[in-house]
């Protein structure tokens, strides 16, 4: 078992806090998606699609684009952060993919 583990292929998703096309950011997870181990795949999801967190939203039933980003979330084996410094934090469009993302105790069943 613990040898079928080490030939398995990890699933990393790379998120990129900025939104820029041409970002560092995005330039740091393609040259980690180059550079990764051959046992490992890193494929970047986008978040800039994503919508303000809004509870009653949420309430009624995530919006596609959400529905969508925590699939790719939960398939995956790990996550890559590339971001930026803004105002001594993480920039807001990140804070909201990573609220929108979160698993509530109530979805974990």
């Amino acid at each position: 078992m613990a040898e079928q583990a080490l030939n398995d292929v990890l699933r990393v998703v790379g998120v990129a806090g900025s939104l820029r096309r041409g970002s560092f950011n995005r330039a740091l997870l393609e040259a980690a998606r180059q550079l990764a181990p051959s046992r490992m795949t890193i494929s970047q999801i986008e978040i800039g699609d994503l919508p303000f967190y809004n509870a009653d939203v949420e309430a009624e039933g995530d919006p596609a684009a959400v529905v969508e980003f925590k699939a790719a979330i939960r398939a995956a084996d790990g996550i890559l952060i590339a971001t930026p410094e803004y105002n001594d934090g993480i920039p807001g469009v990140l804070t909201t993919a990573i609220i929108g993302a979160r698993v509530r105790p109530a979805q974990r069943r």
